[in-house]
């Protein structure tokens, strides 16, 4: 079977498009949007602990943060950019559920008083798919491995930019803050 000339290079122009995207505008438009939202990466490693998280950190910017630019009920990359990755060179506990060695992307369920805590198998190349206009993840739900709730803290003094960090008391917690909420989830061994 034979193809017409004008249905080769269709194919041929769709394909070059495709290759300059995906090799020159994609890679292009990661390293700009992390000029906005700064890549960080926190680590703790004390107590028997070698944990890490990287995450791309969004400002405040005047906006309405919960309920508005993260809806309440909706799975959240946690982050802007890429999913937000945990790592933990060991087994801990998240609160009562054992989470394997291993790296996850982290995701979130926001709402009012508490929230979902997602550590998922999969680390996709990017949190939000393009053609929903960011507004739907690219989490996989079959390949999550440990979900808990927690409740929702105030951060007394209003968080500018989005941060994640290990906390350590009379408890290791995983801390996620910002605008005014805190979350802490309790990490053992």
């Amino acid at each position: 079977m034979r193809f017409p000339k004008w249905l080769k290079i269709v194919v041929f122009v769709l394909a070059g498009l495709w290759l300059l995207f995906k090799f020159v505008a994609w890679p292009m438009m990661q390293k700009e949007t992390k000029k906005i939202s700064k890549e960080v990466t926190t680590t703790y490693t004390e107590q028997g602990y070698d944990l890490s998280v990287t995450y791309s950190s969004p400002a405040k910017k005047d906006r309405v943060i919960f309920g508005e630019l993260v809806p309440y009920g909706k799975v959240w990359r946690t982050g802007a950019n890429e999913p937000t990755a945990f790592t933990t060179a060991s087994d801990i506990q998240i609160i009562d559920k054992t989470l394997p060695a291993g790296t996850y992307s982290l995701w979130t369920i926001p709402e009012v008083d508490k929230w979902s805590v997602i550590f998922n198998k999969e680390v996709p190349e990017w949190g939000v798919t393009l053609i929903s206009g960011g507004k739907n993840t690219t989490r996989d739900a079959d390949a999550d491995v440990l979900q808990v709730e927690v409740p929702v803290a105030t951060n007394f003094v209003p968080q500018e930019n989005f941060k994640i960090s290990f906390l350590e008391s009379t408890q290791l917690h995983l801390s996620l803050s910002w605008d005014g909420v805190l979350v802490l989830v309790p990490i053992n061994k």
